[in-house]
């Protein structure tokens, strides 16, 4: 594997497995330890992955699994909106390798198609209404604050048997390798960091991931731990939480949760 030469350039390091347990979890080891980033840990397979409330995350080789250490990215207050700035990172990786997957399907695209890649709240990259990536963001508060930023790309593989529908980017007509993509991803991932700036340039990656979200407007169900709650997506707020317009009128932000469509 290897990184893009802009991100060797810039410093970022790669050490690359054939398995691991986590890459989050091998990534805050290191932080622990004393390793500082940017550092991408990179496995082709691994034994204990895991995604946002300790999900399991199945990780058979042919896929991407990845985590970047950060270190001191942002006052620990804003180290979340690091989903936002990773998910338009894999964007940018995937569209730059298949550019027809910004458009809708079906082309030529018309103005009310929505383009085959998307991406979902808070932290999931879409493919035809699918996930195909998901991110988790952990940190260890120091100091220095350590942040890993863990992305799972389903390159060639999908779970089948998953509470969201899943797929890969081979099943999207995308053949790509995750050494490929990585290499893209290392350099994207850069330029998004550079434009969030630690929280200063939040309002324009906010503005771009709205550019590229699914169900806006839209009717959608929010599991927050047992409960659940219906209602439109109708904004995201300067933090970048979800903002649920209810039934009776009032609306209810929401800083984490799993968005479900409601279909019409």
């Amino acid at each position: 594997m290897q990184l893009d030469p802009v991100a060797i350039r810039a410093g970022v390091q790669l050490e690359a497995f054939d398995t691991l347990g986590s890459t989050n979890a091998e990534a805050l080891a290191r932080a622990r330890a004393g390793a500082r980033g940017p550092l991408w840990l990179v496995a082709q397979r691994q034994t204990a992955g895991r995604g946002r409330r300790g999900r399991a995350w199945a990780s058979p080789p042919g896929n991407l699994y990845a985590t970047l250490l950060t270190t001191d990215p942002s006052p620990a207050r804003r180290a979340a909106e690091l989903s936002f700035v990773a998910a338009l990172a894999i964007h940018d990786a995937i569209v730059e390798i298949a550019p027809d997957l910004a458009s809708a399907p079906h082309l030529p695209a018309a103005p009310d198609r929505v383009p085959r890649l998307a991406l979902k709240w808070p932290n999931d990259v879409l493919v035809d209404g699918a996930k195909v990536a998901g991110i988790l963001i952990e940190g260890e508060s120091g100091p220095p604050l350590a942040v890993a930023v863990g992305i799972g790309v389903n390159c060639a593989h999908h779970p089948a048997a998953v509470e969201f529908p899943a797929t890969d980017l081979a099943s999207a007509g995308v053949s790509i390798m995750p050494n490929r993509l990585l290499r893209v991803l290392s350099r994207t991932m850069l330029g998004r960091i550079g434009q969030w700036a630690g929280g200063q340039g939040f309002a324009s990656i906010r503005a771009e991931w709205l550019d590229r979200a699914t169900g806006l407007g839209a009717p959608i169900r929010v599991a927050i731990g047992d409960a659940a709650l219906e209602g439109r997506f109708d904004r995201l707020d300067a933090a970048g939480h979800l903002v649920l317009g209810l039934p009776d009128g009032t609306t209810r932000t929401i800083a984490a949760g799993d968005v479900f469509p409601v279909p019409a």
